[in-house]
């Protein structure tokens, strides 16, 4: 650690700012004074308005956990956020950026959406378990097609993986405008209505369903695989210090693609549950965002497994509370405001970490 010297005039101080790159992981209170910013700055914004921010955000939380509608509906909205945020979180341990998981989670639904299309006669059993394949298989795919150009072409995964998200999306527009329309769908761009046989159990009369159950198994898995394999301990010794890793004789290349593998499984699960346990069928506008949206989870969560859970039901209850706040007036849109600011405010604090003031000649 550096030492403060005197100057050589008159023995006083002078002041530098220094930045270092080793510090690379910001506080554990980040996150939390990330959410209270963004919290206050939106508030400015409510009032400017001419509205109660306290109004506004009591009328959020209510709406997403006050009931047991809205809190159903909040974990609704958290089980494709977890998923993704999940994949994300595993590929970013080696320092990998998954942009997309958007268009793996719109591959994975369309792969789903193509057992019950193709094989529209499976028991149930044997329906949903193709489907969750099908749907993993998808997304895994979609991710190697950022893998392979990273590892073998040196291309930026961010550039590949954000340009494949558009690639599904139109393909999804293609499938659903056509070969794939429900010629029962009074023109309407969407597949035919899944059949009991391929729609994920739900809990009660809620639509909460069983793709909860994918989610949480999934952070155990990534947790023991974290923490207690040899392959964990080569992702975090990757993600620390890539060149102490090679000089370890780890094979660097073959972790990226099979973390993006992975990545990309994890968000063709939740395309997979997004169809078959709340939309029943493949339309147009699958995702509202969760792809994009997941990447705030993951980052605010510091790739922790139980943060992970948190932020995914704290994001879904934004989303729910965003529609809540319309039936006074304002739209929905606030909750975009929160986790843009959300974002804002990690990035600075990350980044403000980075520096610091020293005292020396």
């Amino acid at each position: 650690m550096l030492q403060p010297s005197p100057a050589k005039s008159g023995g006083k101080f002078s002041w530098r700012l220094e930045y270092d790159s080793s510090r690379i992981r910001s506080p554990w209170w980040t996150p939390i004074l990330s959410v209270i910013l963004a919290l206050l700055l939106c508030a400015v914004f409510i009032a400017a308005n001419g509205m109660s921010p306290i109004t506004v955000y009591e009328k959020m939380f209510h709406g997403a956990f006050g009931t047991a509608y809205g809190f159903t509906e909040t974990m609704v909205k958290a089980i494709p956020l977890l998923l993704c945020g999940l994949g994300i979180a595993v590929a970013y341990r080696i320092s990998i950026w998954n942009i997309g998981a958007e268009g793996q989670l719109t591959v994975g639904a369309m792969a789903a959406t193509a057992v019950t299309i193709y094989f529209p006669d499976l028991p149930t059993f044997w329906a949903l378990s193709l489907m969750l394949v099908f749907g993993f298989a998808a997304g895994a795919f979609w991710g190697l097609l950022t893998a392979v150009p990273r590892t073998h072409f040196g291309v930026n995964e961010l550039i590949t993986s954000l340009m494949l998200n558009y690639v599904a999306l139109l393909a999804l527009d293609y499938v659903v405008f056509g070969p794939w329309k429900d010629p029962k769908g009074f023109n309407f761009p969407g597949s035919p209505m899944f059949t009991a046989a391929q729609s994920l159990p739900v809990l009660g009369s809620t639509r909460l369903h069983i793709g909860l159950l994918f989610g949480l198994i999934a952070v155990a898995v990534y947790y023991l695989m974290i923490r207690f394999t040899k392959w964990g301990y080569e992702l975090r010794l990757i993600g620390a210090n890539p060149t102490a890793a090679r000089y370890a004789g780890i094979h660097i290349k073959r972790h990226i693609i099979i973390v993006m593998l992975i990545s990309g499984g994890l968000a063709g699960i939740a395309g997979m549950a997004e169809v078959s346990g709340v939309t029943h069928k493949l339309m147009q506008g699958i995702s509202p965002g969760y792809g994009y949206t997941a990447i705030i989870v993951a980052w605010l969560a510091k790739l922790n497994p139980m943060g992970l859970i948190v932020t995914s039901i704290l994001f879904g209850g934004l989303i729910v509370g965003g529609y809540s706040v319309q039936t006074i007036g304002l739209p929905s849109s606030i909750s975009e405001m929160l986790q843009g600011s959300i974002l804002f405010f990690l990035i600075a604090g990350d980044m403000i970490h980075r520096f610091r003031i020293r005292r020396g000649a």
